[in-house]
């Protein structure tokens, strides 16, 4: 099989995570879906897309509660509605992607996800190893999920992303971002971080201004961390910096290493 890429692109860059509900950032999304096109080597890779909700999931999440369990029929209601508009946020990213003549793929995960107690335990990869050997892009996305423990809870495109490293093997992992890497507290790019020098930094790591249920910035370090083997990059998202992270080059944000 091609090289595999898992490419996760946050939710903050292609929509307005401030707004209280559903908005895209159409400007930010046409000029991704260029620099994936541009980036993306088809004849030497495959891509898996995973997005975040950004303002189509936290406004809601946050205001339900759903994150922390069904507990009545209201948030069941909640639960249906929140996976519908990101079901709508995906689709436009597909959407964008297909007019660069990218065969991407729409991928509900919660269709066969099952959490536990907050916990992916289980996602149907066989079928993503089958669009991939035919050359398709799936593009996944955090969602709520059905819990065996509270009945929902939140499916975060970072815990796809260590799920999907552990089944799939992919060559490289790249996070893209608002920001330009992991920032200590004078704003300034932290350019490695391993378990040498997690303990110490973290509590200098800016975390996200705005509410993120799935755990900002230092929830996505604790899930890289969970990769063995494999160094993942967290980048911005500023113009150029996407196609050029494809194209294979490193070191243009913050290297996440396990050991």
């Amino acid at each position: 099989m091609k090289d595999l890429i898992l490419l996760k692109i946050g939710g903050s860059l292609i929509t307005d995570k401030r707004k209280e509900k559903g908005t895209l950032n159409s400007k930010n999304l046409r000029r991704i879906a260029r620099e994936i096109e541009e980036g993306f080597n088809s004849e030497l890779n495959s891509l898996i897309i995973i997005h975040g909700a950004g303002s189509y999931g936290h406004p809601i999440v946050t205001a339900t509660g759903i994150n922390n369990g069904i507990k009545n029929k209201g948030q069941v209601l909640a639960f249906a509605q929140t996976q519908k508009l990101q079901n709508e946020l995906n689709v436009h990213f597909c959407e964008e992607l297909q007019k660069y003549g990218l065969p991407a793929i729409p991928f509900q995960p919660s269709a066969s996800a099952i959490m536990r107690d907050k916990k992916l335990v289980a996602l149907n990869t066989d079928l993503l190893r089958n669009l991939l050997e035919i050359s398709l892009i799936p593009v996944l996305f955090g969602v709520p999920a059905y819990d065996e423990v509270q009945l929902c809870s939140i499916l975060s495109g970072d815990q796809i992303i260590t799920y999907l490293a552990k089944k799939l093997e992919p060559k490289r992992i790249i996070l893209a971002t608002d920001v330009p890497g992991v920032l200590n507290e004078k704003g300034e790019v932290i350019k490695k971080i391993d378990s040498t020098n997690f303990e110490t930094i973290q509590g200098l790591i800016r975390q996200s201004k705005v509410f993120d249920v799935t755990g900002g910035m230092l929830g996505k370090i604790k899930e890289l961390f969970q990769v063995k083997g494999l160094v993942s990059e967290i980048i911005g998202g500023d113009p150029g910096i996407i196609q050029k992270s494809l194209k294979g080059e490193i070191g243009l944000g913050t290297l996440i290493e396990d050991r």
